[in-house]
């Protein structure tokens, strides 16, 4: 049995049908025997969308109070989430990142996690049941809710991974892996099926989306094995790997 940490960014739960897509997708992991905890995104555009209300009303927002809106996205596409594995046949328990244990620094709008301590996610996975968090946010010292900036959910479930030791942390988003350049654009990208650290860390500092730089970094200190995939089809992405360890090694391949 290993314990998977999947994320789930906001192309790949946009609607009620992506949101059923990925309960499927996360339940086939659980019965294949493994322990699964989740992070999730918020749902499609929905964090823009919360922004361009925010600066209809007031073009100059306090950063606290537009930290505290922007958290509501990820609390509806989790509770969502684990409704939907509910209708699938296994038991999920939802929490925010501040339930989750996530303490974060002071700096609205773009926090540092400071520590991670999943207490409630090991217990609801210890009962066998899946645990789905609320990525890209935490709690600070004072109790205010808090963001993580760009690539807030990678980080977010980075961190847990490590925190939970997990046996890996897959990243999920809507192309298959990582690529020589963006296939969206580019016919004759080729995907990389192995990278090392350094070599993402690069591409992330030149400005790939695919994943963000802090996500990287923290899981470069880790070791944390990291697996790129498409959460709209089972091939098998791209594996960013700690020097010495094997693709075969992990689990779910």
């Amino acid at each position: 049995m290993a314990l998977i940490v999947q994320k789930f960014g906001g192309s790949s739960v946009a609607d009620a049908a992506s949101i059923e897509r990925v309960a499927k997708r996360i339940v086939q992991t659980k019965r294949k025997g493994n322990d699964v905890a989740v992070v999730v995104s918020a749902m499609g555009d929905t964090t823009d969308d919360l922004i361009d209300q925010a600066y209809s009303i007031d073009s100059n927002p306090p950063a606290r109070e537009m930290d505290m809106l922007m958290t509501a996205g990820e609390r509806i596409s989790m509770s969502l989430l684990a409704m939907a594995i509910h209708a699938a046949g296994e038991h999920a328990h939802s929490f925010t990142g501040s339930q989750a244990g996530f303490m974060t620094d002071a700096r609205f709008g773009a926090a540092h996690i400071k520590s991670v301590k999943p207490r409630r996610v090991r217990k609801v996975l210890d009962e066998g049941c899946i645990a789905i968090v609320a990525g890209f946010q935490g709690v600070n010292a004072d109790g205010d809710y808090t963001t993580l900036g760009r690539g807030g959910s990678d980080t977010s479930a980075v961190a847990l991974a490590v925190a939970l030791g997990a046996d890996v942390c897959e990243i999920y988003t809507d192309v298959d892996g990582i690529f020589t350049a963006d296939p969206r654009i580019v016919p004759t990208a080729r995907r990389i099926p192995v990278i090392p650290y350094e070599a993402i860390l690069e591409m992330a500092s030149c400005g790939s989306k695919v994943l963000a730089l802090r996500c990287v970094e923290y899981a470069q200190r880790f070791n944390m094995p990291l697996h790129v995939r498409s959460s709209f089809s089972s091939r098998m992405g791209t594996l960013v790997l700690p020097e010495g360890v094997a693709p075969g090694s992990l689990p779910n391949l």
